[in-house]
C-alpha cells in the first residue's frame, strides 16, 4: 500500500492528434506508471483521493488528456490548483508535430482527424492547435515528434522519467512446444531441436518428460546439445540487448521438438537457468505447451 505521505507523481500527456500520445503513455506504463487514457480531467482529484484511501500500491500516474475532453479541458487550471493540496506533483508534457508530418500520419493510417471528420485534415489540425494553445503554454515540456520514430519517442519518454539503472528489463519467456501441434502464435524467436537424439525412442524414457532427471541427462549430456546451447546462449546474449534498445519489452523464445515433451522441455529449462544467472533483475519465465494441451 502506498504511504499516504508519499507524493503522487502525475504525468499528463497531451498534444495534437497524431503526435504520438499513445506511444508516450505506453512507455510510461512500461516503467511502472498506472496509466489511464482519456480520463476527464475534472475527475482527477477524486481519482487521487480514491487511490489514497484504498490498499492499492499506486503513486505514479500517467494520463492522456487531449482534445477529446473538449468541455472538460476548460477546468484544467482549477484542477491544477486542487492537485497542489493533494500532496501530488503534476507535470504536463505536450506533444506536437509539423503540419506535414501530421497529414502524412493521418493519410498513412487512413484516420479522420477528430476535429475534421468530413473536411480537410489541415483544417482539423489548425483548429486543434488553436483549442490547445492554452495547454501548450501551461506545459512543463514540449516535445516535437515530427522527426521522431515510435522507438525514438519511447526512448525519450523513458529516459526522461527513469534513471538508467531503473529502466525496465526485458521480460523473457522460454516456450517449449511440439511441431506436430503447429507453431505457437506468440513466438518472437524459434529454435528447432529435432536434430537431437529423441528420448521417445528409448523405452525407459518414452513415457517421461523433459522435467524428469533421466530425460534431462539424456538430452543435455549429448555433445551436440552442449555445443548448440553454447551457440544459442551467445546468440541471445547479443540479441536481447538489441531488442531492448529498440523498445521491445517482452520476448518469447520458442524451443520446438516433434511432440514438445522431451527435448524442447529440457533445452528450454536449461536456457532459462543460464539466463537467470546472466540477466539479473529480468523477468524470466518458462512455459510448456504439453501441459496446456494435456
Amino acid at each position: 500500500m502506498a504511504k499516504k505521505n508519499t507524493p503522487f507523481q502525475i504525468v499528463w500527456i497531451s498534444g495534437l492528434s497524431g503526435s504520438g500520445k499513445t506511444t508516450a503513455i505506453k512507455a510510461l506504463e512500461d516503467i511502472g506508471y498506472f496509466c489511464i487514457d482519456n480520463l476527464p480531467i475534472i475527475l482527477l482529484p477524486t481519482f487521487i483521493n480514491l487511490i489514497k484511501n484504498s490498499k492499492l500500491d499506486i503513486n505514479k500516474i500517467g494520463l492522456v488528456v487531449d482534445i477529446r475532453e473538449k468541455e472538460f479541458l476548460k477546468d484544467a487550471k482549477k484542477v491544477l490548483a486542487q492537485i497542489k493540496n493533494l500532496n501530488a506533483t503534476l507535470r504536463i508534457f505536450f506533444l506536437e508535430s509539423s503540419d506535414d508530418a501530421l497529414i502524412t500520419r493521418f493519410k498513412t493510417t487512413r484516420r479522420q482527424h477528430p476535429l475534421a471528420p468530413t473536411g480537410k485534415i489541415i483544417d482539423g489540425i489548425q483548429l486543434e492547435r488553436e483549442n490547445l494553445s492554452f495547454l501548450k503554454e501551461m506545459s512543463d515540456q514540449i516535445i516535437d515528434t515530427s522527426n521522431l520514430s515510435i522507438h525514438e519517442l519511447r526512448k525519450r519518454i523513458i529516459n526522461t522519467f527513469a534513471q538508467e539503472d531503473s529502466q525496465p528489463a526485458m521480460s523473457l519467456t522460454f516456450l517449449s512446444f511440439g511441431f506436430k501441434y503447429g507453431l505457437p502464435a506468440e513466438l518472437d524467436l524459434l529454435f528447432d531441436v529435432r536434430f537431437l537424439p529423441n528420448p521417445f525412442f528409448v523405452e525407459t524414457l518414452k513415457n517421461l518428460t523433459g522435467l524428469d532427471e533421466s530425460v534431462k541427462r539424456f538430452v543435455l549430456n549429448n555433445s551436440v546439445a552442449k555445443e548448440f546451447l553454447s551457440h544459442v546462449e551467445g546468440f541471445l546474449k547479443f540479441l536481447i540487448p538489441q531488442y531492448h534498445e529498440e523498445g521491445k519489452a517482452y520476448l518469447t523464445i520458442g524451443i520446438g521438438c516433434t511432440g514438445g515433451v522431451h527435448r524442447s522441455v529440457a533445452i528450454a529449462r536449461e536456457l532459462k537457468d543460464r539466463f537467470l544467472k546472466n540477466l539479473k533483475g529480468s523477468s524470466i519465465l518458462i512455459r510448456d505447451e504439453f501441459r496446456d494441451v494435456g
